[in-house]
């Protein structure tokens, strides 16, 4: 479910890059009259239609230099001063401006190349979405992404970049769709992640350690992926914060311990809880019974015991149940025949 929901945000990407520069934006328009107005009064034999597509040209050249290996020729075609033609770069008009176009995407997927992020990228100030899913960037980010205000998505998944949580993301006013997932990143992960207003957040794959934070305060994710990373404690409380937009949160493989939490059955939208493969305690808590939208419950390779609550077992959306290798000790009635409710199930011991 986590891929396919993640499939539908590319598969938009493009369409929300339209839509997203194509909104209004008076603080925007305040902020860059002065510059607009002063470079339409001047004429002068710049190959560049505008200034910003010159700063894009600069980044651009800038991170070409920095590709150490690219087999499948993919930017062979960035030379010369028409940067809206070089291929994975989409020009759009800025919010800001309707006259005038400037590099408003990057998209790089599945290019194979290999180099790392230069701080020139900084100078792309209008970029609204960057994709570099499965390529083999390395290195950190450069703090000069900090420019980027009108970025939406950034996806720098199957990767290598390393070092840890790049803080640079948290100061992105616009981002909504955050995607890290396999590369090499470490240590903690940031508090203030959850306190920003972000549709989607895959940091799963990586290497990060520590407590999951405790401050959802303000959380907005409809999609939360910890996975395979290896955080312990428990799972907080306050995940309840997520009520009213979560609806998948995967913690398989984080070494996660203690009980779970009743507050996760507050999550009323969740359809996909994935815990398996921890170190979870205690009981199934019954307030999972309040979870109508429920499609996918895999509770699997934890140490959790008691009974398994009827309540669970009749919830109307279930499809796929998996309580294997646990210690439980009693399933209540329709739980010991889940097939006949049409739902799929694993209770191996």
């Amino acid at each position: 479910m986590a891929s396919t929901l993640c499939s539908s945000f590319i598969s938009r990407a493009i369409i929300i890059l339209l839509v997203y520069l194509s909104a209004s934006s008076n603080n925007l328009a305040a902020k860059h009259t002065y510059s607009a107005s002063h470079h339409h009064r001047h004429h002068n034999h710049s190959p560049f239609p505008n200034p910003k597509l010159q700063q894009a040209y600069n980044a651009l050249q800038a991170w070409k230099r920095v590709i150490y290996s690219d087999p499948c020729n993919f930017t062979s075609n960035w030379v010369g001063p028409e940067v809206c033609k070089y291929s994975g770069v989409f020009c759009a008009p800025p919010p800001y401006d309707k006259k005038i176009k400037v590099v408003a995407g990057i998209d790089l997927n599945g290019a194979d190349i290999a180099g790392f992020l230069p701080d020139e990228l900084g100078l792309l100030s209008d970029l609204a979405l960057i994709h570099l899913n499965s390529n083999r960037f390395c290195g950190i980010l450069p703090e000069t992404l900090a420019n980027l205000s009108l970025l939406f998505e950034l996806d720098l998944s199957n990767n290598r970049f390393v070092g840890p949580f790049p803080y640079v993301v948290l100061s992105l006013p616009s981002l909504q769709y955050l995607d890290l997932r396999y590369n090499e990143f470490e240590g903690p992960l940031p508090p203030q992640l959850f306190s920003k207003s972000l549709d989607a957040v895959f940091v799963n794959n990586n290497r990060f350690s520590n407590a999951i934070p405790s401050n959802f305060v303000g959380s907005s994710a409809s999609v939360v992926v910890f996975a395979n990373n290896n955080l312990e404690g428990c799972l907080p409380p306050s995940i309840s914060n997520f009520a009213n937009t979560l609806e998948e949160l995967l913690l398989t493989n984080t070494s996660l311990s203690g009980c779970l939490p009743p507050e996760v059955g507050y999550l009323y939208k969740l359809k996909v809880l994935d815990v398996s493969n921890s170190n979870l305690v205690g009981p199934i808590p019954y307030s999972l019974a309040g979870l109508a939208h429920l499609e996918q419950l895999n509770l699997a390779h934890n140490m959790m015991s008691g009974i398994i609550p009827m309540g669970v077992c009749i919830l109307p959306n279930l499809e796929n149940f998996t309580f294997s290798y646990n210690f439980f000790c009693e399933e209540e009635e329709i739980c010991q025949n889940l097939t006949s409710n049409g739902i799929a199930f694993d209770d191996r011991r």
